[in-house]
Order: structure tokens, then sequence, then C-alpha cells
């Protein structure tokens, strides 16, 4: 997706974020991305292939890589993209980073790490991601995902019948239907944001599990937001329900939520405990009696150290650092 993207895409908007701070801090950054991309930069490469389809589409990004390198002449190459798109650059002494949102783990992590030695690091967005590809070898840090603490204003409070708020992919593994009946059981309100599947097994979830709950009980559906209307519905919850039912890489979603004050409850998968420290920023729960519960304790959670938990843990200013370190080191290391 472009960088940054039009709504949802996680990785691509990091990659804007971190790109805007870096260059703001006097770092000269190239951008290798989809061709629609707005975002600035000192040097700018599209792409040929976006989205990669294919083996041959594979090969061309590869080639357009090295292309851009060859040509900017950077210090240090971050990827947040495809482990492959590396291999030409692996054996040479340039610093690589390589940047993990998603799971990881195989064999082509072990080679990389063989053939990149000392210039090759690995990063994952939360420690659970880290410790997953480093059992795979090479030098992994755990470096978390952050939000613009500037944009999602920060609410003190809420009016006693705020509603609970649902935003996320409509799938089986993000818990819409654990949030519903949460809410019936609880006799709140409910907001559902976010795109649902249009085929296969995913849109047979939204066609049965959650359609037929809408206008019921006041369950609402708003459709996928983009980022103005998102901070409002954030920052109006009592709180932001998204009861997940696989383990989590990150989720941008929970620290955009605490970003606004608003206390998350989930459920204690991948790296959520990472993020939400259960009874201080919100609930990480197990079932359904027990989300019940933590929506009774909703009033206990101070709106003030959520916003704090963001501003310290999860900012630009308390991240990108993280990264600057890491190139510094990484650069010591070649």
């Amino acid at each position: 997706m472009p960088v940054p993207p039009p709504q949802y895409g996680g990785v691509e908007r990091i990659v804007a974020g971190l790109l805007a701070d870096l260059r703001r801090r006097g770092h000269e950054v190239g951008l290798v991305a989809h061709p629609d991309s707005s975002a600035a930069a000192d040097f700018f490469a599209a792409w040929p292939s976006a989205p990669p389809n294919s083996t041959a589409a594979h090969a061309r990004n590869m080639r357009a890589l090295l292309t851009a390198v060859s040509r900017f002449r950077p210090t240090i190459v971050h990827s947040f993209s495809r482990l492959l798109y590396l291999a030409p650059l692996l054996p040479r002494r340039i610093a690589k980073i390589m940047s993990y949102q998603r799971f990881a783990g195989g064999r082509q992590i072990s080679l990389a790490a063989l053939v990149g030695g000392s210039s090759l690091m690995f990063t994952g967005c939360s420690k659970f991601i880290a410790t997953m590809g480093g059992k795979y070898g090479g030098v992994w840090r755990a470096i978390p995902n952050f939000v613009d603490t500037d944009f999602y204003k920060f609410k003190s409070s809420v009016p006693d019948d705020a509603p609970l708020v649902f935003l996320s992919r409509l799938e089986p593994e993000k818990g819409a239907h654990w949030a519903i009946e949460i809410a019936k059981q609880t006799g709140r309100r409910l907001v559902i944001a976010g795109n649902y599947a249009a085929e296969g097994p995913q849109r047979q979830y939204w066609e049965c599990m959650i359609k037929p709950e809408l206008g019921n009980n006041g369950i609402e559906y708003v459709g996928a937001v983009g980022d103005e209307a998102k901070r409002q519905l954030l920052g109006a919850a009592a709180a932001m329900v998204v009861p997940i039912q696989w383990d989590e890489p990150f989720g941008i979603v929970f620290a955009e939520a605490l970003a606004c004050g608003t206390p998350v409850i989930t459920c204690p998968r991948g790296a959520t405990p990472e993020i939400i420290r259960d009874g201080i920023e919100g609930f990480l729960i197990r079932d359904v009696s027990e989300g019940c519960r933590a929506v009774q304790r909703l009033g206990t959670i101070d709106r003030r150290l959520c916003r704090e938990r963001a501003e310290q843990a999860f900012s630009v200013a308390a991240v990108v650092p993280q990264y600057q370190a890491l190139y510094e080191e990484l650069l010591q290391r070649t």
C-alpha cells in the first residue's frame, strides 16, 4: 500500500512516521515504496510490481531495491518489506536492518544471518515477535510500533453512556463476536468499525456472526473509517473492546486507543500484554464472562494513565530514538 496509507496499513503508517521524524532530525532518507506513495523523502523509487504476485514480480522488486541503493548510496538499508529483496545486498558490507511486523521464522532467516554476518540485524515490533524470529539466528531487537500522539487527542472523560467500540478487521481472529456478546450481556452500546471480506470463510463470518446482530441491542456498524473518524470514535468510547482470538504481533489500534485515553479490553495473546497492563490501561480477558466483568470495572481505570502509557512507550518521541540507537550500534559492527 502507499506510504502513508489512505486508510488501513499499519506497516506503511510506521514507515511514514519513521521517515518523517528521521528527516526532521536532520537525516537524509530515501524511500522505496508503492508508486502512489506521497510521503516526502530525499530520494524515491517505486516498486515496479505492487503488489508482487509472482516470482517474476519479486525478482523485479529485488532489482529495483538494488538499483535504488546504487543510486542513493545510503549508509543503512532498513527494510520493512521482504527479506528476499535484501538478498543481493547481504554479502555487501553496507549496514542492513530487516524489520518484522508479523510472524517471523524460517530457514531464510538462518541463511540471511549467515550471509549477512555483522552487517545485518533484525527487529521485531514486539518482544513476542523478536523472540519468535530470534530462534532462527541473527541479532534481534524488539522495537515497538508507534502512533502519532499529537494527532490522537486525549479525552480525560466520557459520558456515563459512552459506547464501547470495536475497531479492527471483521474476521474471526479479531473477536468481534465476543465484543457483541459482551455488549449485549452488559447492556452497553457497541459501535463496530472495520472492513469485512468479500468472499471466503471470512465473508461467511460476517454474514452469519456479525451482520444479523446489527441494528439490535444497541449494536451499530459504521463501516471502514479513515483517520479522523477513527480519532473521533476512539476518543468518545468508554473502552475499545477487541478480544483477539490469535497471537497479535503488535496491534497499533491498541496504542491509538491509549493515546486518546481510552482503556482497552482484549485477550492476553501475542504482544498484547506488552501494550496493556491488566488493571492499569484496561483488562486482559480469557472469555466473555471476564469481558463482562471488565466492562463493569471500567470506572477503576484512570484515562490519564492510558495516555501516559502511549506517550512514554508508543509515541514517535519514545520509539524513533530506539531506531537511531540501533543504527549507531549496527554501524559500529560493520
